[in-house]
């Protein structure tokens, strides 16, 4: 005899049996087909009393007369109170939901085997999705889930759960804005090229596709016409009209069962995660200790407004290629510097914010020689506070703003970014690197990386900011300069008396290079990198790639003969978009 009985081991089961626990119904029984369930630790956790390897087979009224419900599999009979079904069936019809080649390398609702030490890919927004990432993981995989979409407030618990320790532990990349628009074949692997540039094409081993939500049939389920009108048997999955048997999503389900089933429970509306945490200032604890991976080992302002920080991540490397980023992130139940009020803070006051941010380089290590960031075992970020306005409330930086060394963080697991070094080839090259404010960071990895592998073209980086205290690595540039003779160093403050007021634009219309460094920009030899504020890069927009009002670089390069990098057709003007 049981309580409730949950035939289907994926997130939404668990959810259902492990929130009943809690609710105070101490007889569940979790039935699954499988020799195993989604998330193994939540049920060992919470000492689940599972079923394995049992076959659902019918679902029927007991014939004493009561109430009951009798649940029938191919090895045992349940007697239960009630009875929720959270089987998702297959589709053998599905296929990719984008253009994609016929490989075995593709994979539709099942994670592929042997995977230890490959990529792949998991595309999909449900609870589905971080069931067959969940399980690549488990196998040794590294996976990257491509979630443009997914609100996590939207999961079953379970998912809920788990995203958040995979990615705690640094074994699962969210793209939580980033979807593939097409799957192509590089010499028979699976390439994915992403619908933002923010994202990089990348290169998998196997890409899995999650499908959409769907729920079990009554009929499949074997449910009798007098156990579908009991009240007491739930399928778990959006409204059905056309069914007998009610349907309800996870967020939902619990209270609609126990309010049909369990008339003894106490049914007064529990307080939210969110408010009961509130009430305990412990609790703040408990949520860093559950979201965040890394810790703040270095800020050191500039000034008042602007940072250089270093992130140590508790596992996990940090390789990267100069010019990449990564993500960082803290919860929105951190106190801000500013009085401004997020919107919707009730609401999302125990999530994570995240923002990706260009990687910086220290440019010279404790001995005195050019730093190896591959030896350091953290990552550098230039960060400057964004003030809140009457349009637009920031969320992330006017928390970063009251954050120490020793205080914890969450660090991304996958560094990303095309804006790298790859097209240069040419030692001898003439190498531009243009930027405004913190867009001089990924510009340092650069410059630092060329000068360590002895590029011995003229290299040159131009920085535009409103006053001196905000070039934060300009005593280091000078030191660059003194070292290495074919290094230059242009720092443009545009708000101070003793320098003229220029831009980047005016440092190409009055050919500042050629006359302060004796550097010409040939569109032959030349290759010109740009990060900053997007009216300074100037990109052409639209269809017909009608360049803006404002005249940025882009612009004035391609004037001269310079063409703009892209996924298809190589340049020499290479940018950063995710400003």
């Amino acid at each position: 005899m049981y309580d409730l009985v949950v035939v289907g081991g994926g997130a939404g089961g668990l959810s259902v049996a492990v929130s009943s626990l809690r609710s105070g119904l101490p007889l569940v029984r979790l039935i699954e087909p499988r020799s195993e369930v989604s998330f193994g630790e939540l049920a060992s956790e919470n000492q689940l009393d599972i079923g394995y390897g049992e076959q659902l087979v019918s679902i029927d009224m007991v014939s004493d007369g009561s109430d009951d419900l009798v649940v029938t599999t191919d090895r045992l009979a349940y007697r239960t109170r009630a009875c929720v079904i959270a089987i998702r069936p297959s589709d053998p019809d599905a296929t990719p939901p984008i253009p994609a080649p016929t490989s075995d390398r593709l994979h539709i609702d099942v994670a592929p085997t042997d995977v230890d030490d490959l990529d792949v890919l998991v595309v999909g927004t449900t609870d589905h999705a971080v069931e067959l990432a969940a399980e690549v993981s488990k196998g040794g995989g590294r996976v990257v889930l491509a979630a443009g979409g997914m609100d996590p407030a939207l999961l079953s618990p379970a998912a809920e759960h788990m995203i958040r320790r995979l990615e705690r532990e640094r074994k699962i990349t969210v793209l939580y804005r980033s979807v593939p628009d097409q799957i192509g074949d590089a010499e028979g692997y699976p390439m994915a090229f992403f619908d933002d540039r923010r994202t990089p094409d990348l290169q998998f081993d196997h890409v899995v596709f999650a499908t959409p939500r769907r729920s079990i049939s009554t009929q499949a389920a074997g449910i009798s016409a007098d156990a579908s009108n009991t009240g007491r048997v739930w399928i778990l999955g959006e409204a059905d009209a056309e069914s007998p048997v009610p349907h309800a999503p996870g967020a939902e389900i619990g209270l609609r069962i126990a309010e049909a089933a369990f008339p003894e429970l106490d049914l007064t509306q529990p307080l939210s995660s969110v408010r009961r945490r509130a009430r305990n200032e412990s609790a703040l604890q408990e949520l860093r200790d559950e979201h965040y991976n890394a810790t703040i080992t270095k800020f050191e302002p500039t000034h008042s407004d602007l940072w250089v920080l270093r992130v140590k991540p508790d596992s996990g490397g940090t390789s990267y290629l100069p010019g990449q980023y990564a993500s960082l992130g803290l919860g929105f139940w951190e106190n801000r510097i500013d009085d401004a009020t997020d919107t919707d803070l009730d609401k999302r006051w125990d999530k994570l914010i995240r923002r990706s941010y260009s990687i910086s380089n220290r440019m010279f290590d404790d001995a005195g020689y050019l730093a190896n960031q591959s030896d350091e075992g953290s990552l550098e970020f230039y960060i400057v506070l964004v003030r809140p306005t009457e349009e637009n409330v920031p969320a992330l930086t006017p928390r970063l703003a009251l954050k120490r060394p020793g205080d914890r963080i969450y660090l991304g697991p996958k560094v990303a970014g095309r804006y790298t070094l790859n097209a240069v080839e040419d030692p001898e090259a003439t190498l531009v690197f243009l930027s405004t404010g913190t867009g001089e960071a990924p510009h340092n990895g650069m410059v630092i990386e060329l000068l360590r592998k002895g590029h011995v073209g003229p290299i040159v980086a131009a920085v535009s900011v409103r006053q001196w205290p905000d070039l934060g690595y300009m005593e280091k540039h000078r030191q660059l300069e003194a070292r290495y003779p074919n290094y230059h160093y242009m720092p443009m403050p545009t708000r101070e008396p003793d320098v003229p007021k220029r831009y980047i634009q005016d440092a190409i219309r009055e050919d500042l290079f050629t006359s302060e460094f004796d550097v010409s920009l040939d569109p032959d030899t030349t290759h010109v990198f740009l990060c900053g504020n997007p009216s300074m890069i100037g990109l052409p927009e639209g269809e017909n790639q009608v360049f803006p009002e404002t005249v940025g670089v882009v612009e004035l390069l391609t004037e001269r003969g310079f063409s703009l990098d892209r996924r298809n057709s190589p340049g020499n003007i290479h940018y950063e978009e995710y400003w």
